[in-house]
Parts: structure tokens; C-alpha cells; sequence
């Protein structure tokens, strides 16, 4: 039995469904990511489980209890919003100790909790400074630290890395990701970065418009999106209409499907190319190309397709704009997929 299962979940506020049937179950220690664009219901199905909102129909079970009408102070789960919601007038050591004051520990053990939580989040030297005087990435550490502390059953984590810039925010992504592992602690987090989704998840739950389109391993779902949108939102693949695609390669697609190509899949030549393997070569002329840290994307020009085409940026071999190239694509990375309804 999964230690949390959403059944049937539906959430409306008005006329809107907002969450519309859900149902999966999380098993205890993972850390599961709730992936999608905004407004697809994902933060509403978080604040469903920790108590915040009450679901319309459908139930909520958690270590086999249906927590679905049990006020939010009863249900052992701990938050940390994207605004980190720290007391100001509280220091660090402070704000770590006030939900074991809530629940009326011993000192000592308040003393000793607070001190092993600051040590798990690197803020040692911080404990008497106010959330004033701290940075962006301390505040987020600081807020974990009070959410973990008091042993949560559930963590939740609803995009707290998204006022964070690039690099502190990878960082921090690993971080929390030690630490869940560590504590073994079940946790559910909520992004829209697909990049993030990827870093962190044991499994991803990909929705849209209020359901679930895709769930499974980061790699399962990056590799094998089972729709338009799963291919759109996650891996930047080339979608091509199953007559596109014929008059590209002159492959038939089955009625009812389109094809995705994912960019890195793609293999670029300044030559024909010798291949080992099923697959169509296919010659264009570069539209252009984008930096993308170690990868350099380019826009290639076939007929009157353009295919997005990633390579390693390589400052000793680069193709110009305009330049012709041949492109070899597997065919066993020519996913169908069924089109949008």
C-alpha cells in the first residue's frame, strides 16, 4: 500500500475544476515532483494535502489514515512555500525552535534538535542573526531547517528555489535532495523547471489542466512522453505532423500519431556521413544557433521544416549561418506519439 494515495481528488473553486479526478499513490521515502505549467493545479493538490484547502470530492489517505477532513494541525506535514514566511522579529535558532515549542518539547531536546537542524542545513554561525540579515539561499535553508525539525510525516516544497539566482539555486537543489535522502524522508515537490523535476525526483507527476498526463522516473518520462504536451514541455523535442514527417523521410506514421525527435539525438555533419544503424539522412542549411551552457542548439533548415539540433559546444568545430550540413536521425529515436485531440 503507498503510503500516500490521492483518490479520485477533485478541487473546484466555483465553475473552475482545478483539479479534476486525481489518482496515484507516493510510497514513503521517495521524493515525487509535481511538474507542470502554472495554473495546472499542482500547488492546489499540495495545499490539499497539508490541510490548507479542503478537496471537493475524492479522499486523501496518508500511512493508511484518511486525513481528508482532519484539521491541517493534526496532519504532521511540513511546508516550505516559495516565500519563506520566516518571523522577522525571530532569530534563525528561533524560528527553527518554534514548531517544537508548539509542541511543547523539553528544552534540552528543543536545544539539541535545533542544533542538529542548522548543522544539516549549513548555517552554523547564523543562529543569532534575524531573516533581515540573511540572504535569499539562507532564508530558504533557514525555513527547511523549521520545516524538518519537528519530524514531519510528509515534506512538501512548493517552488522554493524560484527566487533564487542560477547557481545558488543548483546548489541548493542538491542540498535539499542530501537531505531528504538522508532522513528518509517522503517529500513532495512543486516546479515548473523541468531541469529541477529532473535533478530531484524519484518520480515525476507531469500535469495539465488539472490532470495527470505523464507519471513515472525522470528518465521514463524524458524519454518516452506519451503526448503532444508531455513531448512539449519536457525535452524541447522536434514535433513533426505524420505528413511532415513522410515528406521528410518518406516513412509512413501510423493515422492519429505525430513524431518527436529529441535535439541531442540529432547527429550533425559538415559531410555525408557514414552511419551505423536504421535512420534518414537528411541534408539543410543552418539557420542559426543558441549557447546553452555546454551545448550549442542549432536550427537547421530542411525543405521547408526547421529541426532543432544539439551538439556539444565545441569552439573548434561550430557551423556557420547559412552553411550547409547533413543531419543522420535513428530511427529508433523517431518516437510516435498520439496528436492533440
Amino acid at each position: 500500500m503507498p503510503y500516500i494515495e490521492f483518490n479520485n481528488v477533485v478541487k473546484r473553486f466555483g465553475d473552475n475544476t482545478v483539479l479534476d479526478h486525481i489518482s496515484f499513490g507516493i510510497e514513503k521515502g521517495d521524493l515525487v515532483t509535481l511538474l507542470g505549467p502554472s495554473g495546472c493545479g499542482k500547488s492546489t493538490l499540495l495545499r490539499c494535502l497539508s490541510g490548507l484547502e479542503q478537496v471537493t470530492e475524492g479522499s486523501i489517505v496518508l500511512d493508511g489514515v484518511d486525513i481528508t477532513r482532519m484539521p491541517a494541525s493534526k496532519r504532521n506535514i511540513g511546508m516550505v512555500f516559495q516565500q519563506y514566511s520566516l518571523f522577522p522579529n525571530m532569530t534563525v535558532e528561533q524560528n527553527i525552535a518554534f514548531g517544537l515549542k508548539m509542541q511543547k518539547a523539553p528544552a534540552d531536546v528543543i536545544e539539541k534538535k535545533v542544533g542538529e537542524a542548522i548543522a544539516m542545513v549549513e548555517l552554523q554561525g547564523k543562529e543569532k542573526a534575524y531573516p533581515a540579515n540573511l540572504s535569499g539561499g539562507q532564508q530558504q535553508r533557514a525555513a527547511l531547517a523549521r520545516s524538518i525539525v519537528t519530524e514531519p510525516s510528509v515534506l512538501l516544497l512548493d517552488e522554493p528555489l524560484s527566487a533564487i539566482d542560477a547557481k545558488l539555486r543548483r546548489a541548493l537543489q542538491s542540498r535539499i535532495r542530501e537531505i531528504q535522502q538522508e532522513l528518509g524522508l517522503t517529500t513532495i515537490f512543486v516546479t515548473h523547471d523541468q531541469d529541477e523535476a529532473m535533478v530531484m525526483s524519484d518520480v515525476i507527476q507531469l500535469f495539465h489542466a488539472g490532470r495527470i498526463e505523464q507519471a513515472g522516473s525522470p528518465v521514463e518520462v524524458y524519454t518516452r512522453p506519451v503526448s503532444e504536451f508531455a513531448a512539449s514541455f519536457i525535452g524541447s523535442y522536434n514535433q513533426m505532423s505524420r505528413e511532415e514527417f513522410r515528406t521528410l523521410t518518406g516513412e509512413v506514421v501510423p493515422a492519429g500519431n505525430v513524431v518527436a525527435i529529441r535535439p541531442e539525438t540529432i547527429g550533425i555533419y559538415a559531410e555525408l556521413p557514414e552511419v551505423d544503424g536504421e535512420g534518414f539522412v537528411l541534408k539543410g542549411t543552418v539557420a542559426g544557433s543558441t549557447p546553452r551552457g555546454n551545448v550549442l542548439r542549432y536550427t537547421v533548415r530542411v525543405g521547408e521544416s526547421l529541426l532543432r539540433v544539439d551538439a556539444l559546444f565545441r569552439s573548434f568545430h561550430m557551423f556557420d549561418a547559412g552553411e550547409e550540413v547533413y543531419l543522420f536521425i535513428p530511427e529508433r529515436d523517431c518516437l510516435r506519439i498520439p496528436a492533440a485531440a
